[in-house]
């Protein structure tokens, strides 16, 4: 009985940290570690690629004609950049991940193998950027979030900044005197005491992490469902690490029994922060290979995710938990002191990367200078140490201190006025036409970083982003799941990108990629995906 006592507040502590964990896979790391394992690797062929939602032959047939006419384009259009491409696939592992991994997995050979782009591009300007076989696009890649004021921007930075650094050249462990400035306006923006440098946003997170559990002395991280905060095993307990991360908790966010576990549990040093979240709480970041249905959902509440975090840093302050914003991939597009300033919250820590230092790598970490101390006056020979040969490089510096003395300037400033509003009308704009032309697609958005909808059951999907390249918008890997506008987009600029999304949707629609039976659901179409596994797990 005594033993029984004893071991009832673990198992309901246990309980409750599973309630908090939420329900998808998103939630659940070990799980989908798991489940990824028993995923069985097969693919279409033939006619059956075409019709894999059950599409009658005459569709089949104008989906495949569809398809190898835009393949005919691609191979003409992109002809230097595919060669190139090709060549250095076999070198580039990047390379090999990004080209296999564009589409659900069943559709991917035939992809890789008729709609293959160019990844080299040889110029940029304004608001578009230029491939070696000289076709210019509409850039919505945003550079995965680096560019947020425009490549112009940063192409300024880096050759003011080079000029600068210049006399000082390569010269690593002292310091390019731009930094003691660089310091204290980094400390100004993110209202926080000290600063570090890294080479990456990753190595930032892994940094204030460290230091967290350092100074808290307990061992536990909080992550919630979906949210990314770098490749590093920590922060990756589920698929892509096969390492697992026993000191991670994946939470649900949002919920009321997260915040009951943050209250009860005393191993937790610090919470994770991806404010991009916001957008698709509880989900993994958006991209066309898990396009496998039409349940692809986002929209943002400002509202709400403010209320959020205030509860968040209300409960990380009672109960010592450091909180954490990662602000790597969203810090200065949405206001200049970031997602603190915007939503109006106070972090513990905050960590910059991406587009802080001017269009180079960097990873910054601020924080409470108690927190930031990497050594214990009373005890020599305890150290949280961290130190890189090519932290605070000069060039880097230079260009940082260019990239922060623009958005000193309050006529540079008036670029974030209205900013919500120009962007939210822009979606609104997109997403009327979409419905007064009947087409099954929408787009949400957090500001300037947009995610596609669709509204109609369908298997083909991530067939969009070819079309949307064949109509001169530049997309990342992920395809239709991120674009990422640089706020330099003028009304003009913004109007050609609507003209040419709708064109492509249209002419998707002309091909039948949208055709489905009446009675096609989200929910049919993922059971035929199971029996499709099932059937080649064993082989039927």
């Amino acid at each position: 009985m005594a033993g029984a006592a004893a071991a009832f507040p673990k198992v309901k502590a246990r309980l409750e940290l599973s309630r908090a964990k939420h329900r998808s896979l998103s939630g659940h790391s070990k799980m989908s570690r798991r489940v990824a394992k028993l995923l069985p690797f097969y693919e279409f062929s033939g006619d059956q690629y075409f019709s894999a939602d059950g599409a009658p032959a005459e569709i089949a047939s104008q989906r495949k004609d569809a398809f190898f006419a835009l393949a005919r384009l691609y191979a003409e259009r992109y002809a230097k950049g595919r060669q190139m491409t090709a060549e250095a696939v076999t070198h580039i592992s990047d390379l090999q991940f990004t080209r296999a991994y564009r589409v659900p997995f069943q559709f991917s050979s035939l992809v890789q193998k008729n709609l293959g782009t160019s990844a080299f591009m040889e110029s940029s300007s304004g608001v578009t950027v230029t491939d070696v076989d000289g076709n210019v696009f509409y850039d919505l890649t945003g550079s995965y979030g680096v560019n947020i004021f425009g490549n112009d921007f940063y192409k300024e930075c880096i050759t003011e900044g080079e000029k600068r650094a210049e006399k000082l050249g390569p010269v690593l462990g002292s310091y390019h005197p731009v930094v003691a400035d660089n310091v204290k306006r980094i400390c100004e923006l993110s209202g926080q005491d000290e600063v570090s440098f890294h080479m990456s946003g990753t190595e930032a997170v892994m940094q204030a992490v460290r230091l967290a559990r350092y100074h808290t002395k307990r061992t536990h991280l909080v992550r919630f469902a979906g949210a990314y905060h770098g490749w590093w095993g920590d922060v990756q307990p589920g698929v892509g690490n096969p390492i697992a991360a026993h000191e991670t908790y994946t939470l649900a966010d949002m919920s009321e029994k997260t915040l009951h576990v943050l209250r009860t549990r005393r191993d937790i040093a610090c919470v994770l922060v991806n404010p991009l979240q916001a957008l698709h709480p509880n989900v993994n970041a958006p991209g066309d290979s898990a396009l496998v249905d039409s349940s692809r959902n986002a929209r943002f509440d400002r509202e709400a995710y403010t209320a959020w975090l205030k509860q968040l840093r209300e409960v990380c302050t009672e109960r010592g938990i450091v909180l954490i914003f990662d602000e790597v991939f969203l810090g200065f597009r949405i206001a200049a002191g970031g997602a603190q300033e915007y939503f109006g919250v106070h972090a513990d820590m905050v960590t910059y990367g991406k587009s802080l230092a001017g269009g180079l790598p960097i990873g910054v970490v601020c924080g409470k200078k108690e927190l930031m101390r990497r050594f214990r006056d009373d005890r020599p020979a305890d150290v949280c140490f961290a130190r890189g040969t090519f932290n605070a490089h000069p060039y880097v510096m230079t260009a940082m201190d260019e990239f922060l003395s623009r958005l000193a300037s309050p006529n540079f400033r008036s670029i974030y006025d209205r900013l919500d509003e120009t962007w939210n009308g822009r979606a609104e704009a997109l997403n009327t036409r979409l419905e007064k032309e009947d087409l099954p697609v929408r787009v949400a958005n957090f500001s300037s970083v947009w995610t596609v909808q669709y509204t109609e059951p369908s298997r083909y999907n991530w067939m969009l982003q070819y079309y949307l390249r064949a109509e001169g918008l530049h997309l990342s890997w992920v395809g239709t799941g991120r674009f990422i506008f640089s706020l330099n987009f003028t009304d003009a600029d913004f109007a050609e990108v609507e003209s040419r999304f709708v064109a492509a949707a249209q002419k998707m629609k002309r091909d039948g990629w949208w055709w489905h039976l009446p009675t096609l659901t989200n929910k049919a179409i993922r059971r035929q995906i199971l029996k499709e596994m099932l059937a080649s797990k064993f082989r039927r």
